[in-house]
């Protein structure tokens, strides 16, 4: 009897377990990246020295600089700056229109920025702009999978240090005013890779040693409608799979298959207790045979 129960339990065993046996383990999920994206409408990064030079102050200020994965936008239209006008608030930029934007997806990523109607002052000349604008815009797009994009548009008049300035994508142009100073400017820059794309509409490179006043001296760059993005991960493609050639036995009649042979999916599972069996059934009969002798 402890025989024959031996035999029955592990048919049951191997006929439960033979399904679990043949399915393997599910496919890892890889976390996926959804990109990165970026804008801002103005960054400086400048060193304003104080009469005699004895007091450097550094001018770094950004004005709607938002960042993603997390989407976002920004509408300030002025960035100030306190502590160095007599210790009064100062007024960097001011716009009637200042937007950016950072838009991520699983699909796409994207920074996008527009102002119009802008001033930018520095410390030292108060009365008078550095750069005036009537309107520019950048932009990045990258699709995950598609070759990214960067557009950098400057639209209307520039006027800089007071003078009416014709801006090319040709090269740099260069302002200089006598007892004022000199500005560089350099228009529509827009770089991509195969996953990034970077677009800025306008930057400066400024050094100004303006006479009599209370400062004496304001070097750096001046960043304006910059964005930039990294494509989300491209979606894995799945390789088709193709379906197992049946082998049939040579000889055997077209006609004969599983489901006239009554044959189904279970057959291996049924085999596989059945040879289970026959084991565990002769096992027994020797044991009996043993006790007998």
């Amino acid at each position: 009897m402890p025989a024959r129960r031996f035999a029955v339990t592990a048919a049951a065993t191997v006929l439960a377990a033979g399904p679990a046996a043949l399915a393997g383990a599910g496919p890892a999920h890889a976390t996926e990246d959804h990109g990165r994206a970026s804008a801002v409408v103005l960054r400086t990064g400048l060193d304003v020295s104080l009469l005699n030079k004895s007091v450097n102050v550094p001018l770094t200020v950004s004005l709607n600089d938002v960042q993603a994965p997390r989407s976002a936008e920004k509408t300030a239209l002025t960035a100030t700056l306190d502590g160095v006008d007599g210790g009064q608030p100062f007024t960097v930029l001011g716009a009637e229109v200042a937007r950016s934007s950072a838009k991520v997806s699983a699909k796409k990523a994207e920074g996008s920025v527009n102002l119009a109607h802008a001033k930018v002052h520095v410390p030292g000349l108060p009365l008078l702009s550095l750069i005036e604008i009537e309107q520019v815009s950048a932009k990045a797009v990258c699709v995950a999978g598609e070759k990214p994009v960067a557009t950098a548009n400057p639209l209307g008049a520039v006027t800089v240090l007071g003078k009416k300035t014709t801006v090319t994508a040709g090269g740099p142009t260069e302002v200089k005013v006598p007892g004022v100073g000199e500005v560089r400017l350099d228009l529509a820059s827009t770089r991509t890779t195969s996953r990034t794309a970077a677009a800025t509409a306008l930057q400066l490179k400024v050094s100004i040693n303006p006479l009599k006043l209370n400062v004496a001296e304001v070097e750096g760059t001046i960043t304006l409608a910059e964005a930039t993005c990294e494509a989300p991960d491209a979606p894995a493609s799945a390789d088709p799979v193709e379906p197992a050639t049946e082998v049939k036995p040579q000889g055997a009649p077209e006609e004969a298959n599983l489901a006239e042979t009554g044959g189904s999916s279970a057959t291996p599972y049924v085999a596989a207790g059945a040879v289970a069996l026959l084991a565990a059934g002769g096992g027994a009969v020797v044991l009996a045979r043993r006790k007998r002798g």
